[in-house]
């Protein structure tokens, strides 16, 4: 039998068994999927996502519903410290109190009662912005891979391209008309396109006008004809109206998109 080379110099030849062995060699070996894995890509899957951030979110309206956390927050909540560390207190209450659904004009309210116009506008500013980021982050991680391919309705491509298209111009008429509910904005914009930056940086502008304006009326609810909580009630009232009326324009380009 001959040897892997010719005797005569020339050419290798392999005999079959040995050019087996070396195919064998050269494909790559099947990767064992074990159980650990297949649960880490089921628990990460876009699906059990969503399903996480759903049992959080209904976790925290069921803990705000048992607990009250907004009554707390409107007699003082740390009942011991005061001044900027008690507003700095309410301003993280306030972001983690709007993202379990407690509407915020109570929690306005409550901050003017509390800290006067000044202090508790930047108190509840500073809260706001908190939640809506929190909210968006979550809705970010945890939702919008599940849900984007759901938005197949004009109505849901009209709104996902103007959020996606023009994210500040369409946040900041959601933040300055009250007709659309804080939560819903935030987690509407978190399954957009929609950046960061101009995800917060119009929630901070344009909740300033309504947010100052229910401040101010609590702080001056004891004088409920006093020009400064008449001025108050004003700008939420028209702000309301307005959003009302622009809704109801806008609803045939909706409907034609």
């Amino acid at each position: 039998m001959l040897d892997a080379t010719t005797r005569s110099g020339g050419t290798a030849t392999a005999t079959p068994r040995a050019a087996a062995t070396e195919l064998a060699l050269a494909l790559p070996l099947p990767t064992p999927v074990g159980l650990t894995a297949r649960c880490t890509r089921a628990l990460l899957s876009p699906w059990a996502r969503f399903a996480l951030l759903v049992v959080l979110l209904a976790a925290a309206a069921s803990s705000v519903l048992l607990f009250e956390p907004q009554k707390l927050l409107a007699h003082g909540w740390p009942p011991h410290a005061g001044g900027a560390t008690a507003a700095l207190v309410f301003a993280l209450a306030y972001g983690l109190c709007t993202v379990a659904f407690v509407p915020r004009p109570l929690l306005n309210l409550a901050a003017g009662a509390l800290f006067g116009s000044q202090l508790g506008t930047a108190s509840t500013l500073a809260g706001t912005v908190l939640g809506a980021g929190i909210a968006f982050g979550l809705g970010r991680a945890l939702g919008q891979d599940a849900l984007r391919p759901l938005l197949r309705g004009r109505w849901l491509k009209a709104a996902d391209g103007q959020l996606s298209r023009h994210g500040f111009r369409s946040m900041m008429a959601a933040r300055l008309f009250p007709g659309v509910p804080f939560w819903a904005a935030n987690y509407c914009a978190s399954v957009s396109r929609m950046r960061w930056l101009p995800f917060l940086l119009a929630t901070a502008l344009g909740s300033i006008p309504n947010t100052a304006a229910y401040v101010v009326a609590g702080a001056r609810a004891s004088a409920p004809t006093s020009p400064a909580f008449l001025v108050a009630m004003a700008a939420i009232t028209v702000p309301a109206l307005a959003g009302a009326v622009v809704a109801w324009r806008k609803r045939h380009h909706l409907r034609s998109s």
